[in-house]
């Protein structure tokens, strides 16, 4: 068995899951709240993978009600060790066509209501965001969809925005000004979270529609959902690809200990009921801070 544990989060138009091999869904209990619902666990070529749908079964959850931090607390609890993303965006530029994917490397968050940490008063910490994904597992999801036959546009800015609805003409243009590439509605708070719980992450996004930017031209759900339908059916090619092109053993990298030099509170200040909550995320770093 490989020693790689791929967790997915599936956004849009991929509620229905991987086509995992002996495929079981667990109901794992966050101390963060209730996760968007069970972690599906199986094997692809022989990898476990562990998936869970961020928008709910039957996309019930919008982007704003989503409990991010259980997400991705359910999926350290299950056991992965790496985090991919899965979710539909909108273009912010000419060449990043609908029906095409693009592997993420920076975001711009503007969000607004959305619990942004798992650490609080009590115990405070402080992890470096300067390169959101992890290089190795976004370059093996980018070389991933290229071989499920996806035109992969590898780098990106995403423009997180609060939602639900789209943009303005006027903000789709301002985010161009801030050279943003594509936008969407869920990669932030999350991205934030995989890395204060020591998650490598990567995000691949799939291209919907061009934004309301050009002139004439909006946003339309029905249009928006119809490329996602056939996006999820590449999306899910591309992740059993991804378990074919894994290395045979899983080296460390530098995120696996985000948490070791980020931690600010002293042990004798630290809150015990939050230090309890935080064990799956954070046990490790709290454990070698004692």
């Amino acid at each position: 068995m490989s020693d790689w544990h791929i967790g997915v989060i599936g956004g849009s138009g991929l509620h229905e899951g991987l086509a995992l091999d002996e495929a079981q869904e667990i109901a794992i209990r966050s101390p963060f709240g209730e996760p968007s619902g069970p972690v599906v666990t199986g094997l692809l070529r022989g990898v476990r993978f562990s998936f869970i749908a961020r928008h709910g079964a039957g996309h019930a959850i919008p982007p704003s009600e989503v409990n991010y931090r259980a997400n991705v607390d359910a999926l350290k609890r299950a056991g992965a060790t790496d985090l991919v993303a899965l979710s539909a965006i909108g273009s912010l530029r000419e060449d990043l066509a609908p029906g095409t994917f693009v592997a993420v490397d920076q975001f711009i968050d503007r969000t607004i209501s959305r619990e942004r940490s798992f650490f609080g008063s009590g115990i405070v910490a402080h992890v470096s965001m300067a390169d959101p994904v992890c290089p190795r597992l976004s370059a093996l999801v980018a070389d991933a969809a290229e071989a499920a036959g996806t035109v992969v546009h590898r780098g990106g800015t995403y423009v997180a925005i609060e939602g639900p609805q789209f943009s303005t003409r006027a903000e789709s243009a301002l985010y161009r000004a801030w050279g943003g590439d594509v936008i969407g509605m869920t990669a932030m708070p999350e991205a934030r979270l995989a890395r204060e719980a020591e998650l490598p992450y990567a995000l691949l996004g799939m291209v919907t529609d061009y934004d309301c930017w050009r002139d004439g031209e909006a946003v339309a759900a029905a249009e928006v959902f119809g490329v996602m339908r056939e996006n999820a059916a590449r999306a899910r090619d591309a992740m059993a690809a991804l378990a074919g092109l894994l290395p045979a053993t899983r080296e460390p990298v530098p995120i696996d200990t985000a948490l070791g030099d980020a931690l600010a509170t002293a042990p004798f200040a630290r809150d015990v009921e939050l230090a309890t909550r935080l064990q799956a995320v954070a046990g490790r770093a709290l454990r070698l801070a004692k």
